[in-house]
């Protein structure tokens, strides 16, 4: 790649939530000189959603994708993340499967608040209204107000449907950054620490809920930077 060329950034987002959640990182991103997408995957199933990360990888062009996941994000870049055109991942509060590994299993193992604020109806999880106290507690009443009306609900079993194959782990050949949220009630920071430490991650804490990219959006912003110009010179 030319030294003068910036790698493209893909972001994936999580549950409750749509690629708007990166409003405010995308625009200096883009000021930089990055070619931006956020990928719009419908919660429905794994394999659709990784899919669409594919699919978006697509209509990028043709310099080093980073892809950057947020929550359930994570497991969709770490599946979608082996294609060839993918330099670097950067996970943000985000859980990162391995091979027969679940996102529910990684959940089980340290157990978060928010999952007491989450009503199943017709097919699907949604967040209750007092759960944004738990999942971006430190954005202001008004904001997480908006949080709540945008918020869009998985299928109620998707945590359990991916179960990735030996060959479908991204982070064991690609190079990673993880933004951990010390003061995340989403994903617990035992969880952040532990997927991190195992993928051999290059780590930024964050006091931060589960929501950094927008209650801290410049040291996301700096974190993906980083990784951009890591790919870039590397």
């Amino acid at each position: 790649m030319s030294i003068d060329s910036k790698p493209s950034i893909v972001f994936c987002h999580g549950i409750w939530a749509d690629g708007s959640c990166f409003s405010k990182v995308i625009p200096a991103l883009q000021a930089d000189g990055h070619e931006v997408i956020a990928v719009q995957y419908g919660l429905d199933s794994f394999e659709e959603d990784v899919a669409t990360v594919k699919r978006t990888l697509n209509r990028v062009g043709g310099s080093p994708v980073i892809l950057v996941g947020h929550s359930y994000g994570g497991a969709t870049i770490t599946a979608a993340g082996v294609d060839d055109r993918v330099a670097g991942l950067v996970y943000i509060a985000a859980v990162a499967p391995d091979a027969g590994e679940t996102v529910q299993n990684q959940l089980d193992k340290y157990p978060s608040d928010i999952f007491s604020r989450v009503e199943v109806a017709d097919g699907r999880a949604w967040m209750l209204p007092n759960g944004t106290e738990f999942f971006a507690g430190d954005l202001s009443s008004a904001e997480q107000k908006l949080v709540w009306a945008t918020h869009y609900a998985p299928v109620f079993d998707l945590f359990q449907q991916q179960k990735l194959g030996a060959n479908d782990i991204a982070w064991k050949s690609k190079p990673s950054w993880y933004v951990l949220a010390t003061q995340d009630h989403t994903v617990h920071p035992d969880l952040q620490r532990w997927v991190s430490k195992r993928m051999g991650a290059t780590v930024t804490e964050v006091a931060s809920s589960h929501v950094p990219m927008l209650s801290q959006p410049n040291v996301v912003l700096d974190v993906i930077r980083k990784a951009a110009a890591a790919v870039q010179n590397g």
